[in-house]
């Protein structure tokens, strides 16, 4: 969200250029908060030890992890993304 245009950045999301880092910023900053709202409800769960929130979570980090890689034909990030929440949800599976 706030370093999209770093190069690091724009190196790990394989983004064309500076120039389209700079042109898509504000769709990765509201990509960006999506996630810190994802990642609150996560928090959320943990504080209030309810696993449904974190079931909840995790299944739209799935299918987000999901989307994302089928959309931009990038396998990498169903594996970055998705594959963590479906290990979380089968260890909340079988821990409750």
């Amino acid at each position: 969200m706030f370093f999209w245009t770093k190069p690091r950045t724009i190196k790990s999301f394989g983004l064309k250029s500076k120039q389209f880092a700079e042109d898509t910023k504000v769709l990765a900053a509201n990509q960006g908060l999506y996630n810190g709202f994802i990642a609150s409800g996560l928090i959320f769960s943990i504080i209030q030890k309810d696993t449904s929130i974190a079931v909840f979570f995790l299944i739209c980090v799935t299918i987000a992890g999901i989307y994302g890689s089928y959309s931009t034909k990038q396998i990498k990030l169903f594996y970055v993304q998705a594959i963590p929440a479906i290990i979380a949800l089968i260890i909340l599976y079988f821990n409750v």
